[in-house]
């Protein structure tokens, strides 16, 4: 799963809701958060609703498509809405050097 991030300080408006929407489309990522400096506006509020939701098939649940996080929020403690991206498989055990030499043996080497 691809999440863009976009980064913005000073004047923030809507206008850059709807081009990360688009980059996040033309990119073929699954969501794109903003992080401002400044608090968003109502109208970017409204674009990021309007960009709907990205449904996590490997845990069945809806997440905002596109979020709008400010540093105080971050700074205090706000995450990004996302599927976990760990702990999701069992990792496979590694294959030590009495493996490799089993297998040898076999004529699997």
């Amino acid at each position: 799963m691809r999440v863009l991030v976009q980064v913005k300080s000073g004047k923030v408006n809507s206008g850059l809701i709807r081009d990360l929407v688009g980059t996040v489309e033309g990119e073929k990522a699954a969501m794109g958060v903003f992080i401002t400096l400044e608090s968003p506006t109502s109208e970017m509020k409204i674009a990021s609703l309007k960009a709907g939701f990205y449904h996590s098939p490997g845990w069945n649940r809806d997440f905002p498509r596109i979020q709008i996080l400010t540093i105080e929020e971050l700074l205090h403690g706000a995450e990004v809405k996302m599927p976990p991206q760990f702990g999701t498989f069992k990792q496979a055990q590694k294959v030590g050097k009495q493996a490799e030499a089993e297998q040898e043996e076999l004529g699997f080497g």
